[in-house]
């Protein structure tokens, strides 16, 4: 009898998270030498706030307390969390609602595996963050894409769905949105929590780029419903990315179930990060500083980037993303991004990994750089479109 040949398991053939391949080929362009501009990974250049650093040292010195948390995260920064949501909401959050998690990633997981079976249907908006789609793919649930471009005013069109013959299970949004920076108005997020309840679709809210907006604040989803999952962690407005702290609000009948699927999942996020986290919270006026020169960062790209380049660009109100219009230079934003790369060093996302269908036309830009590399950026992308067009003349 032959051996049987060793299987990989069909969960595992996802697509690629291209922002980090494009990363990860900026990166070596980088170690051999090159002059690269990140603008490709949606990473705060500031490092965490100064009180976080200290009291980190603080707490490594202590040689002690180190261990395992409790699953759903230690007592005390959950409390913060919880205040966090009466600090800047007005909205009152059980302690026992709160899950520390490593990183927003795992909080999505474990949204999908609590509230969801294999078979069930989820619609996220598109274009839309890819690791959605890509977990919800090894998970067994399937991804239905919801138009949300730019026919659709960069929203979730919701009247698209309610023509569906069968309505999903449940329903991604995100404020401010990746890549698009969308924010949803708190009148529109009203009726997406009406919908949602009327219909008996669950919801995941992800806000993990609230406190980074330019026109209007960004809204929570819990001052309309308690039925929905709210996402949230420290890598964006508290430039923790590193440290993999989350947290997920859950409706009382998933907390349980949470617990448990952390236990075998993590067991707990690391203990001195938890315990470092609480202070971030106190830290809005450095963080705040942040915000301005991601505002500034903004307004060099809207200003100075050549029109045929920003086309019919998403509105960017939040988060820290140009989502540019390319179509009048290519539609192949993967070979158009390539050769940006290989021509400038400046490395940005193709529009392919947030938009299966229209992203060929689209490049997504991160300014949550520092403002020289910002400045530096946007003189070498006009220049290598100016050759562009010259050449095409």
């Amino acid at each position: 009898m032959l051996p049987r040949k060793l299987k990989i398991a069909q969960r595992s053939h996802l697509p690629p998270f291209m922002a980090m391949e494009v990363m990860a080929k900026a990166a070596a362009m980088e170690q051999a030498g090159q002059d690269i501009l990140h603008l490709e990974i949606g990473q705060p250049s500031s490092s965490a706030p100064k009180s976080v650093m200290a009291g980190m040292s603080s707490i490594m010195a202590e040689q002690r307390n180190h261990g395992y948390a409790v699953a759903l995260g230690l007592p005390e920064l959950r409390e913060r969390i919880a205040r966090h949501y009466q600090d800047w909401y007005d909205v009152d959050v059980p302690v026992d609602r709160v899950a520390v998690t490593v990183g927003s990633s795992t909080a999505f997981a474990l949204s999908f595996m609590a509230a969801f079976d294999e078979g069930d249907q989820i619609a996220l908006p598109n274009p839309g963050y890819p690791a959605y789609r890509n977990l919800m793919l090894g998970m067994g649930v399937e991804p239905v894409m919801l138009p949300a471009g730019v026919d659709d005013g960069w929203m979730p069109n919701l009247k698209q769905m309610e023509r569906w013959d069968r309505l999903p299970e449940g329903l991604i949004i995100a404020s401010p949105h990746n890549p698009t920076g969308v924010i949803i108005a708190a009148d529109e997020l009203r009726e997406i929590t009406a919908f949602c309840r009327a219909n008996g679709v669950r919801l995941i809210s992800d806000e993990i780029y609230h406190g980074l907006s330019y026109q209007t604040r960004a809204e929570t989803a819990l001052k309309f419903t308690d039925d929905a999952i709210v996402v949230n962690s420290l890598s964006k407005y508290f430039s923790m990315t590193g440290w993999r702290i989350g947290w997920m609000i859950m409706p009382d009948e998933l907390a349980a179930p949470v617990e448990r699927l952390a236990q075998n999942l993590y067991i707990s996020a690391p203990t001195p990060n938890q315990r470092a986290a609480i202070a971030a919270f106190d830290c809005a006026e450095e963080l705040d500083l942040h915000c301005e020169r991601y505002a500034h960062n903004r307004e060099i790209l809207l200003n100075t980037l050549p029109s045929a380049f920003i086309g019919n660009a998403a509105p960017c109100d939040g988060a820290f993303y140009l989502y540019c219009d390319i179509s009048a230079l290519s539609d192949d934003s993967i070979a158009f991004a390539a050769d940006l790369l290989e021509a400038t060093g400046v490395a940005t996302t193709p529009g392919v990994d947030f938009d299966q269908e229209n992203g060929h036309r689209y490049l997504r830009l991160s300014f949550a750089g520092a403002t020289e590399v910002i400045e530096e950026a946007a003189s070498r992308i006009s220049d290598f479109v100016a050759k562009r067009l010259s050449n095409a003349a």
